[in-house]
């Protein structure tokens, strides 16, 4: 979503409704500088998060969102599929997983037994202990389990912890495989996708992997990267 005034957001805003006609992600490309997509200071409550998520940010600090969650939020909990193209540091994260956590809360039966509502792949395990760690806390106070998943550890007690079901699994792509050839994850629950830092797991080789997982996934789901 590019961030122009006037004339430019008019078209801006014609090419994504084209884009939802075809059933195309919405795009956003924000840069840092911009306050929000309309030059108006936003509110993490007035783009529709409920209280208990709110309650976790104001104990985390987080003031105002920034112009990539001003933008990301709205489409992710209206279920939309999302591509943003924002820099590290920009809070992708906490745009792509407050309203999911808001979503899942209010959404959907009880996650089942091995069975996971919503899948983060994250390229390496460093990467998916900080993002499973945000999601923990943006979910403090929210009826929903995480979980992160990845090699280099015993998958034993990672196939223990998935038989009562995750609602948020934050998983490396090799050891996801390993977990679901062992019947230890299941997604016929899956709601939402999201691919974290896509190009660096295609850097590191996991190209494989990602169309293996592709061909297990259900095919309605909400996809956001």
């Amino acid at each position: 979503m590019a961030c122009r005034n006037g004339a430019g957001r008019r078209r801006q805003r014609s090419h994504r409704h084209a884009q939802a006609n075809r059933g195309a992600p919405d795009r956003l490309n924000c840069a840092p500088c911009v306050e929000s997509s309309y030059g108006i200071s936003m509110t993490f409550a007035s783009l529709g998060l409920i209280e208990p998520l709110l309650r976790a940010l104001e104990a985390l600090g987080y003031q105002t969102p920034t112009p990539v969650q001003t933008q990301a939020i709205p489409p992710v909990l209206a279920g939309r599929d999302l591509m943003a193209a924002a820099q590290t540091g920009t809070g992708k994260t906490a745009g792509f997983a407050l309203p999911l956590l808001q979503r899942l809360t209010m959404e959907g039966p009880k996650v089942a037994p091995n069975s996971i509502r919503a899948l983060v792949l994250a390229p390496t395990r460093e990467l998916a202990d900080q993002v499973h760690e945000s999601i923990r806390q943006y979910a403090e106070h929210l009826p929903l389990t995480t979980y992160a998943a990845y090699g280099g550890v015993s998958i034993n007690p990672q196939m223990m912890k998935l038989r009562r079901g995750v609602d948020v699994l934050v998983a490396t792509p090799g050891r996801l495989l390993d977990l679901h050839r062992q019947n230890a994850v299941k997604f016929s629950q899956l709601q939402t996708l999201i691919l974290d830092e896509a190009d660096r797991m295609l850097d590191l080789g996991f190209a494989e992997e990602l169309r293996g997982i592709y061909a297990v996934l259900p095919k309605q789901r909400q996809t956001l990267l």
